[in-house]
């Protein structure tokens, strides 16, 4: 009914706690300041789950293409690059997993970014051992020299990358803050597995002298 006074009672708790918590759960819900709706969309489950499974078909299908773009072009060592980028794939899951995330499409969308960008080190370090090659340094002395050159230029490039990301956390929210945080994670496993993962591949096989020849 109407309460003309401004004030009301609500009596029937069970003790003084039940009363406090009706209490705090009124006060929760007050709204000091209008409301105005920006925006409103409704998304049925069945568009939902089909948008999250094409996402996840793209990833994959953009993964394998990578794979095979880099198995082309660098031969031998593209299959090192298939390996940390699918190893980075791996990491940034387990991550995700970790923090509790959810895996919503702008998650997809990072994931599936994150998949080009992780071979980007790769190239790098790739073209500066073709480069050392092309010099006349012997194999195992161009991974290192490649490896050391390309150094600077990948933490240059992924620093700057990480900057974007970070302030997209810090501003952004809900979608936004999501594809930052897989974009971010993605970021960090791409330099993990580029700079430590292949190089100390690469410089195991050299120090067990199996390196006669790059196949780059």
């Amino acid at each position: 009914d109407k309460i003309p006074s401004g004030s009301t009672q609500i009596s029937g708790f069970a003790d003084a706690n039940e009363a406090k918590d009706i209490a705090n759960v009124l006060q929760a819900g007050e709204l000091p300041t209008p409301v105005n709706i920006i925006q409103e969309r409704t998304i049925g489950p069945s568009l939902g789950k089909d948008s999250i499974n094409l996402g996840k078909r793209a990833m994959i299908i953009g993964m394998v293409l990578v794979m095979v773009f880099m198995v082309i072009y660098y031969k031998g060592a593209g299959i090192l690059a298939a390996f940390a980028m699918f190893l980075n794939l791996v990491i940034v899951m387990a991550i995700l997993v970790m923090l509790g995330a959810s895996l919503t499409l702008p998650g997809i969308a990072g994931l599936i970014l994150t998949i080009g960008m992780a071979v980007d080190a790769n190239v790098i370090v790739f073209e500066r051992i073709r480069e050392e090659l092309s010099s006349g340094k012997s194999p195992v002395s161009a991974i290192y020299s490649g490896y050391e050159r390309a150094l600077i230029t990948i933490l240059d490039a992924n620093f700057t990358t990480l900057i974007a990301a970070f302030v997209l956390a810090w501003v952004g929210s809900g979608p936004i803050r999501g594809f930052a945080i897989t974009l971010s994670a993605g970021i960090l496993c791409s330099m993990f597995t580029a700079i430590f993962v292949t190089k100390t591949i690469f410089t195991f096989l050299g120090d067990m002298k199996l390196i006669k020849k790059v196949s780059i």
